[in-house]
């Protein structure tokens, strides 16, 4: 992209009328008006009564133009092209994925709704396909209150005789043209008139519902009759797809149908997550009433699919929910997904890097059991009861669900603190985001190498030494780096390798043997390897890593690698390069880690 022209102002000084400081500023990109080295910012004394308010008005003078600007636009303005740079990438990521969105009951019934369902009218311009799922036990039990019964809760469900069932039909109804309500508006047309009149800009966002849900009754668990609740027997997937391809938003309620025409009162989350499931989803999103924390207090902002079925398991015995997620995840199941005992890793079975839908056979009882046997592989897990509503155990419900649905095949979960202004767009479209994610294909079957993998090793890596591409290691030379590998595996095969090779002192590390299996390039591996790498050069304290490279410039380039000279490589690494090879050398500064991925092993 060309520079920007230079300013004509010159030898400019920022006048701001308040106070007595001289202040050198930072130019906002792109502006050049001769603030450098020998023109200050200079802030002088008012003698009135005029405060400063937000905006600090000031005078740009100069030699050959008298020009006035708005210090704090200027940076505003160059803080919102910043992000549109930074979101790009999500821009495109994003665009065209199905998010499914469970909105709970707490958020559903405050003041946090209206600007959450204007952001999903945001994203759904840009092409995120949404179905949205709002939560209405709030409603129903206040609603209950009011006409003076009470609600009554069995473990997870609700007992939906008919006054619950009356309630839940007035909740949803009232909650489903609420939110059609909200969606409804256009953009607002008193910025946009300048770009010339457009019919789209009068356009409503389109809300699709319907009977999109078959349900069965619960019926008799245990001698306890749940009358008129249900539980999500079919999704129809179709029908659905046919909205959302539309262009519409699609609504789903707690509310599902039988074949004999009976009104159900379904769980919420079962509701959600039997969707996520059935329509693959790339995303499950969780807009809950707080933040997901650690023991200590810290938000939780990533976990991987293991580290989130391991937490929920060691809390089996004091969470029915916990022990429900364990009965509905059997080992057999388990097993098929691909819990390699030996290394500890998750391993998909689709060879793509992620696991899709396998139709796994929960055992009904667990969010499903209608004490009939019959089974479903699109049904969902259900969370509630007064383990839910009392918080005795944290957020570690959601988290259970959370954990279900990327056994699924759903590749992220994310559960999102509704009360944080602005949620969806600083998880969807920042680094790190602000709420808690569960993921089953980041860093799945990535581990730090061992001896036992050196065949593997040596077998992706030879193609592209005897291509130039990479130099030769000896076998000697690759036993004494492997503590610095790190492998992917998958299947028992290691389909991916990369190392890295800390330079404490310089506070900078080397990228190098990038290698993937031939059967498995174009699925992110390279991604992966370079994104763990990143990872763990952070956690030790390094701030740059660099390479070297003859013919994969490009490739690292658009992963934020800027060429530089050998000048900037860490002596004891220049004495050993092979000039011959004339490399080219490429740096990335590495940004401070904010995302709480661990990164559980040791370089020496």
């Amino acid at each position: 992209m060309a520079a920007l022209p230079p300013s004509p102002i010159k030898q400019c000084q920022l006048k701001i009328l308040c106070g007595t400081t001289i202040w050198n500023p930072q130019v906002p990109n792109g502006f050049q008006g001769g603030l450098n080295g020998s023109n200050s910012l200079k802030i002088l004394p008012f003698h009135g009564k005029r405060s400063l308010g937000r905006s600090i008005r000031c005078e740009v003078l100069g030699e050959t133009d008298d020009v006035g600007f708005d210090v704090s636009s200027a940076i505003k303005d160059d803080l919102f092209v910043g992000f549109f740079r930074e979101a790009w990438p999500y821009f495109l990521a994003h665009r065209g994925s199905t998010f499914v969105v469970l909105i709970s009951a707490e958020i559903v019934d405050s003041p946090h709704l209206d600007h959450l369902l204007m952001d999903i009218s945001l994203l759904h311009g840009l092409g995120i396909k949404f179905v949205l799922v709002p939560g209405t036990h709030v409603q129903i039990d206040r609603l209950l209150a009011e006409r003076g019964s009470e609600p009554k809760y069995v473990g997870r469900y609700r007992i939906t005789d008919p006054d619950s069932l009356n309630s839940a039909m007035d909740s949803s109804g009232r909650i489903r043209l609420m939110i059609e309500a909200k969606l409804s508006p256009g953009p607002s047309l008193t910025g946009v008139r300048r770009h010339g009149e457009n019919s789209r800009w009068h356009d409503s966002v389109g809300v699709a519902s319907g009977n999109f849900l078959a349900a069965k009754k619960r019926g008799v668990v245990e001698g306890i009759d749940y009358a008129s609740t249900g539980e999500v027997k079919k999704v129809d997937v179709s029908r659905i797809r046919e909205r959302l391809d539309q262009d519409c938003i699609v609504l789903l309620s707690n509310l599902a149908y039988s074949s004999s025409g009976e009104v159900l009162n379904c769980n919420t989350y079962e509701v959600a997550t039997a969707c996520a499931l059935a329509l693959g989803a790339e995303k499950l999103i969780c807009i809950i009433d707080g933040p997901i924390l650690d023991e200590s207090g810290r938000l939780i902002s990533f976990l991987t699919l293991e580290d989130a079925d391991m937490l929920v398991r060691k809390r089996a015995e004091q969470s029915e929910t916990a022990a429900n997620y364990v009965k509905a995840v059997s080992q057999e199941d388990f097993n098929h997904f691909g819990y390699n005992d030996s290394n500890g890793s998750l391993l998909s079975q689709n060879g793509n890097g992620y696991s899709r839908r396998y139709n796994p056979t929960f055992q009904n009882g667990i969010g499903f059991d209608n004490g009939n046997g019959l089974w479903s592989s699109e049904q969902g897990f259900a969370i509630g009861g007064q383990e839910k509503l009392s918080r005795s155990n944290g957020y570690l419900s959601e988290l259970a669900a959370a954990a279900f649905v990327c056994r699924g095949g759903v590749q992220r979960v994310h559960l999102l603190d509704g009360t944080i202004g602005g949620v969806l767009l600083k998880e969807l479209f920042q680094r790190d985001g602000v709420g808690t994610m569960v993921a089953s294909d980041l860093y799945e079957g990535a581990r730090m190498a061992k001896v036992s993998d050196i065949p593997g090793i040596k077998q992706l890596l030879q193609p592209l030494e005897e291509s130039g591409t990479l130099i030769r290691r000896t076998e000697e030379e690759l036993v004494e780096a492997l503590h610095s590998f790190i492998v992917v595996e998958r299947e028992g095969h290691i389909i991916a390798c990369a190392a890295l090779f800390p330079y404490f002192e310089e506070k900078c590390g080397e990228v190098a043997a990038i290698a993937v299996s031939p059967d498995c390039r174009g699925q992110g591996q390279g991604d992966k390897l370079l994104d763990y790498i990143e990872k763990k050069a952070s956690s030790l304290g390094l701030q740059m890593l660099f390479l070297l490279t003859t013919r994969t410039a490009d490739w690292f380039v658009r992963r934020g690698f800027s060429e530089c000279s050998i000048d900037h490589i860490p002596e004891q690494r220049r004495k050993k390069i092979n000039l011959a090879r004339r490399s080219k050398y490429y740096m990335k500064k590495l940004l401070p880690d904010k995302s709480g991925i661990r990164i559980d092993c040791t370089l020496a």
